[in-house]
């Protein structure tokens, strides 16, 4: 590797009369000793010969490991790494862009924005985690603390950090979340909530449970979906809504599409729904709302038409949020699952409505009935591997994960086995016809007949 220190206060080559090296111009002014020459990396001056020398030697070594990363890279702000070099280079989709947007801009640039990417260490790490735990819940402080070390990852690729700090800093750990395990409904529940929606909404109900659909892939089922020869139901999009309150379909969860046996009794009731309440065509753009600027982003924000089972009186595709607040959590009031927190005042033209608000716990919002439909799979005795196809789920491990704890008599078998491993051992019988079992017996047990119980025990009976 190329590289070689220069005095910036004398001249290269000395003076032919006196044999000395003459000043230069900047004599006695900035760093005396500049690193040059290393191709690809810029110089860098130091005020000592011997800092120079180091700090060459030290780029040499990490060079030929492959480990050099130039300091001065690391000196931009977090804040505007974020913005100008990560952010920019990012191509998510909205529903994934817009709360992983609004979870960095509210948290991570206001907390550490204002450090230099080389100035993050184990103390600036502790004192971020402590300030979030302030302001988020441990289950978003997780997700908050993974965004973190994405940027901070790719600035590690940007050759802008040489190691990853939350990677190496052992004092600091992140933040985890509570192990909860998800919830089901006994059938009780799911019919008197269902019971509790308009009549034009029950069936979402069945979807979830009979299905295992997320809110948005029922919204976004349509009625195409159902193929009642074979039996299956086929999930390829669910309804989103990006930041701006704009509507689109797209992929389910994980960019998989799944087919998922479809319940003779699901498929009755989804006949009589489609009877009672036509089906409604709705045409919305593909993965993004936001209008193509180029012919690749035309074609893959092609807007398609489907014909969609669930939508709202006025015939609308449904907003998740309205729905959850006006007919949801209404649902769970008359099921006797909440209780109203207040009211709100709603003006509808001359008329002051006053309608109560609720507050729903998130483990009884709408993805109860997915829990719901694996247990009720589980304790059947479905295979896992099935079971998490039908979900979508990226592995079985996923579901095992999440729903081992609905699996029948799970731990029994082993704690049987344990405690017939640790049970004491038995006495070995006599047999009762023995002559040793009855004299034994019918012998007294004092100190003065156990000589003949010795010769008794000792004899050869024929």
């Amino acid at each position: 590797m190329a590289g070689y220190i220069e005095d910036r206060w004398l001249k290269k080559r000395p003076d032919k009369l006196t044999g000395k090296r003459e000043r230069t111009a900047i004599y006695g002014t900035g760093k005396r000793y500049r690193v040059k020459g290393i191709p690809g990396i810029q110089d860098r001056s130091f005020h000592t010969s011997e800092d120079a020398k180091q700090w060459l030697a030290s780029a040499k070594t990490d060079s030929s490991r492959g480990e050099f990363v130039d300091p001065r890279k690391g000196e931009i702000l977090l804040a505007d790494y974020i913005v100008e070099y990560w952010w920019a280079g990012r191509s998510d989709e909205p529903s994934t862009a817009d709360p992983m947007r609004s979870r960095i801009w509210n948290h991570i640039i206001p907390l550490v924005g204002d450090y230099a990417l080389r100035e993050i260490d184990a103390s600036a790490l502790r004192t971020f985690k402590a300030a979030l735990l302030t302001r988020v819940e441990e289950s978003t402080a997780e997700v908050i603390w993974g965004h973190l070390s994405s940027i901070l990852g790719s600035a590690v690729d940007d050759q802008r950090l040489l190691r990853n700090p939350m990677k190496v800093k052992n004092s600091v750990k992140p933040p985890r979340a509570i192990d909860s395990k998800a919830k089901a409904w006994s059938r009780e529940v799911v019919d008197a909530v269902r019971a509790g929606l308009q009549d034009r909404y029950q069936i979402a109900v069945d979807l979830g449970i009979g299905l295992g659909l997320r809110q948005g892939e029922a919204f976004g089922l349509a009625e195409e979906d159902f193929d009642f020869a074979a039996g299956v139901a086929h999930v390829s999009r669910q309804l989103r809504w990006d930041i701006k309150g704009r509507p689109y379909f797209s992929l389910p969860k994980g960019r998989k599409t799944r087919e998922v046996p479809l319940p003779a009794n699901l498929a009755l009731r989804a006949r009589a729904h489609f009877r009672r309440f036509p089906s409604t065509s709705c045409t919305l753009p593909w993965r993004n709302p936001e209008a193509p600027t180029t012919a690749l982003e035309e074609r893959q924000r092609k807007p398609i038409t489907v014909d969609l089972i669930l939508t709202s009186s006025h015939g609308n595709r449904i907003y998740y949020r309205t729905w959850n607040d006006r007919s949801w959590k209404r649902a769970l009031a008359a099921a006797g699952l909440i209780k109203p927190v207040g009211e709100k005042v709603r003006h509808d033209g001359n008329r002051i409505r006053r309608v109560p608000r609720y507050a729903a716990p998130r483990e009884d919002m709408f993805h109860v009935l997915r829990h719901t439909y694996a247990s009720v799979q589980l304790e059947a005795g479905e295979s896992v591997v099935s079971l998490s196809k039908w979900l979508g789920h990226s592995t079985p491990k996923v579901t095992l994960d999440h729903y081992a704890h609905f699996m029948p008599g799970a731990g029994q078998q082993g704690l049987a086995a344990m405690d017939a491993w640790l049970r004491a051992p038995s006495r070995p019988k006599v047999p009762e016809k023995s002559l040793l079992a009855r004299r034994a017996t019918q012998l007294p047990s004092n100190m003065q007949v156990k000589g003949i119980v010795r010769q008794v025990a000792d004899m050869s009976v024929k």
